[in-house]
């Protein structure tokens, strides 16, 4: 009893400020995450005419795809990974494979090896955002799971105008592959401080069977001590288990949804992120324009987290994110018209506002799909499934781009947007079925534990 009572006099209360710490960590993780996927696009332009290295439309935007195929080899192995090393070593390992992939960049004399460097790239950028998704919402005060998500998602795009700053000040001045050597700083700056003040997950350390660590952590931080329930089942037969546990009854018909929500939001994101600068050059927008629009979608994307967040607070994710890739799909269709350069800056910054956030609000919606246990399975699929749409965005607009139909690529982006708000739109009405079709529980003692 005694010690009872001092545990609970020794818990910090569970606040933001309390978390802090840990959103800090992986919001600058994210940042450089947001830096190297944009700065591919924002130097693109400069690389197409850099005869030397012998980039072309077609060639661009097949790297472009193979980036976003080594996130999704990422995406879908972190979760192993994470197993054996936690996630605290699976991010810092994540950052130093994306900072490794931009240095063979920068030193890649043709397309063959910068291509490589781009995928090595792609997967520490695929496990390192479902990992920073999973800490932040483990670690987020009750009930702010989704504006804790919105903050964290920011850096993202602090991240993408760091890139596009880089390729309007950098590469015209010394080469785009200095950019690139920028895009090694990750290795020296965040993987220092993740090693040395980022906490382990407390699920984790429980699966890892270290009990009294895990209640530290939890103590600390102002979480409720893991349950088993909440640990994650370490090894293979652990997470097939969690893979089979996505598709219970409750989540059987809302995950595929989630998956093809996730697929059009990502299409949505790195397509725009791959190819703006230069669709809108050959939409005949000068290069310093059509590069500062990159920066700008972004700066749109900061605001739209910071509103989506709060309104998903008090509305729902899944209502936002419908309303939000509408809206996205509306403003993809408003650039494929000539418009006078000051409302094209405007179109572009209110776009980036829904664009971005569509997205994030679907991986905040998983958190009203999925219990605890599922959590990161859940996180790991949706945005693993959703590289497919990362793969498919980038080479798709490269195809239209290679046959003069660039413009073809906003009407891409305006169906991508629909489809998403439809798929995620249904995510409701899935899981109502869902839950007619499950089994009663057996006895209020299971399903007490079902809800701890």
């Amino acid at each position: 009893m005694n010690s009872s009572h001092s545990s609970a006099a020794s818990r910090s209360p569970h606040t933001f400020r309390t978390v802090f710490p840990v959103l800090a960590l992986c919001w600058l993780a994210v940042f450089f995450d947001g830096m190297d996927v944009n700065i591919y696009g924002a130097v693109m332009p400069h690389m197409l005419d850099d005869s030397g290295l012998g980039l072309t439309p077609a060639t661009a935007g097949t790297i472009g795809s193979w980036t976003t195929f080594g996130m999704l080899l990422g995406a879908l192995t972190a979760g192993n990974l994470t197993d054996w090393l936690g996630r605290r070593l699976m991010l810092v390992t994540s950052v130093t494979l994306f900072s490794l992939g931009s240095a063979i960049c920068a030193v890649a004399p043709g397309v063959g090896l910068f291509g490589a460097g781009r995928f090595v790239a792609g997967l520490g950028l695929g496990g390192l955002m479902p990992l920073c998704l999973a800490m932040v919402m483990e670690f987020a005060p009750p009930r702010r799971a989704a504006l804790t998500t919105g903050l964290l998602m920011t850096s993202y795009h602090f991240g993408g105008m760091a890139a596009t700053g880089l390729g309007l000040t950098l590469a015209p001045a010394a080469g785009w592959r200095w950019v690139f050597w920028a895009g090694v700083l990750p290795a020296l700056v965040a993987v220092p401080l993740l090693l040395k003040l980022l906490p382990e997950s407390p699920g984790v350390l429980l699966a890892h069977g270290e009990r009294a660590k895990a209640d530290a952590v939890a103590d600390r931080y102002g979480l409720p001590r893991p349950t088993e329930v909440a640990a994650p089942a370490a090894g293979a037969a652990g997470r097939l288990a969690a893979i089979r546990a996505l598709f219970r009854p409750e989540s059987r018909w809302a995950t595929p949804l989630l998956w093809l929500a996730s697929f059009s939001g990502l299409l949505l994101v790195y397509g725009v992120s791959t190819w703006l600068p230069q669709m809108m050059r050959a939409s005949g927008y000068g290069l310093n324009s059509s590069i500062s629009f990159l920066m700008v979608i972004n700066a749109g994307g900061i605001v739209g987290l910071l509103i989506a967040g709060r309104a998903a607070d008090r509305f729902g994710a899944v209502r936002v994110s419908a309303i939000w890739f509408v809206l996205t799909a509306a403003g993809a269709l408003l650039l494929k018209s000539q418009l006078p350069l000051g409302v094209t800056y405007a179109v572009v910054a209110v776009t980036g506002v829904f664009l971005f956030s569509a997205q994030v609000m679907v991986y905040a919606a998983t958190n009203t799909v999925y219990r605890d246990s599922e959590r990161a399975a859940g996180l790991g699929w949706v945005t693993g499934i959703g590289r497919t749409g990362a793969v498919v965005g980038p080479w798709l607009i490269g195809v239209l781009a290679t046959n003069g139909n660039q413009s073809w690529g906003f009407t891409t982006f305006a169906l991508a947007g629909l489809v998403g708000a439809v798929a995620i739109a249904l995510v409701p009405l899935a899981r109502r079925i869902g839950r007619s079709d499950a089994p009663a529980a057996p006895a209020p003692v299971a399903a007490t534990v079902g809800l701890s």
